[in-house]
């Protein structure tokens, strides 16, 4: 079997899922009934248009990235610190530690397709050569766009510890990280690292790499939050119940990672529109935000700019203060948004 699939859950994996009230005996449930509704009649046609129909969905030329500033990246304070690197994949810095997130720095989305869905953005995987040490790598759930076997790789001797949601682990102990450094994450877990309180948050989502494995790991967001600061990664989620509750129960929150990106009626329970992406970040109790999930792939059928224009739009209605950073730029909680889009220049 392929290396990229992963591992199927050991019967000593199931035991372990067992123990989480979200697993029902065969697979992991939302909080809330959550449907994919799509007809297999509707198939061929939705296949065309994903794989033949490509005009705007992605830009018409590679998007560039900042160069890495590893001496200003490790400057200052304890206060965050973030780059983020397009789709979902972010570098923090937080506490005087080095954070890594989704880090999906390959070149293909869809590494057991026939057909490969390109990464907007040139030879990123070679980024993480350029990284310190790693004290902490995050891994909200194991699709492709989010784990990515090439990446793993390069991580393997670089970081430190992994925390992940519940069932990923195997994956990574397939590819041959240490299972010490390993902790597997229910919705709602919380461990202190390095002074930094870091909790499982729950999506509306759902997990898998094969035919087989739908639903036999979990997914999620994380919450991070020092003496004096509180940030949040949504995690890809569905519009939901969920977010008033993180809000209640971890909020209010100085800035967010929002998912924002690759949605489609077909799907939208587990993925939101941009407009639900702001509508989620108020109920939360979000102060300072940006859009994630997009940038990076053609995994939907909209056009490549859409998701960030629909963001910009309902949040500037909404007055709510966001940013939309560079690729490879480094920010903070409290950066304010530029007058001009970046990627208003990259049609």
């Amino acid at each position: 079997m392929r290396k990229q699939f992963g591992a199927k859950p050991s019967k000593l994996d199931l035991e372990n899922y067992s123990k989480s009230t979200y697993w029902n005996g065969k697979i992991f449930q939302n909080l809330e009934e959550t449907t994919m509704d799509f007809s297999l009649s509707n198939l061929p046609k939705f296949l065309h248009k994903q794989f033949c129909e490509k005009t705007d969905r992605q830009p018409l030329k590679s998007l560039s990235i900042l160069p890495f500033d590893r001496k200003e990246f490790e400057s200052g304070g304890h206060s965050m610190k973030s780059i983020w690197y397009g789709h979902s994949a972010i570098l923090m810095r937080l506490n005087y530690k080095n954070i890594l997130i989704d880090p999906m720095f390959g070149s293909n989305a869809a590494p057991i397709a026939p057909f490969k869905i390109k990464r907007f953005s040139e030879a990123i995987l070679d980024l993480i050569d350029e990284f310190p040490e790693i004290d902490l790598v995050l891994i909200s759930h194991d699709h492709y766009d989010h784990l990515d076997y090439d990446s793993i790789l390069r991580l393997k001797n670089k970081a430190r510890q992994f925390y992940v949601a519940m069932g990923v682990k195997r994956h990574l102990v397939s590819w041959g990280i240490d299972s010490a450094k390993i902790t597997e994450f229910n919705w709602w877990e919380d461990s202190v690292f390095e002074n930094i309180k870091i909790t499982f948050t729950p999506t509306r989502h759902f997990s898998g790499r094969g035919l087989l494995d739908r639903a036999k790991s979990l997914w999620g967001g994380w919450a991070f939050k020092t003496e004096t600061e509180n940030v949040w990664f949504s995690g890809d989620s569905g519009y939901g119940k969920h977010f008033v509750q993180i809000g209640a129960q971890l909020g209010p929150f100085d800035f967010a990672f929002m998912e924002c990106g690759q949605y489609n009626e077909n799907w939208h329970q587990i993925h939101m529109y941009p407009e639900e992406s702001v509508q989620a970040s108020i109920d939360a109790q979000v102060q300072n935000m940006m859009p994630v999930h997009w940038a990076g792939f053609a995994l939907a059928q909209h056009s490549w700019q859409e998701p960030v224009d629909r963001f910009v739009e309902k949040a500037t209605n909404e007055n709510l203060n966001f940013i939309i950073p560079e690729i490879g730029k480094i920010f903070n909680s409290k950066t304010k948004r530029d007058a001009q889009f970046w990627y208003k220049n990259n049609q």
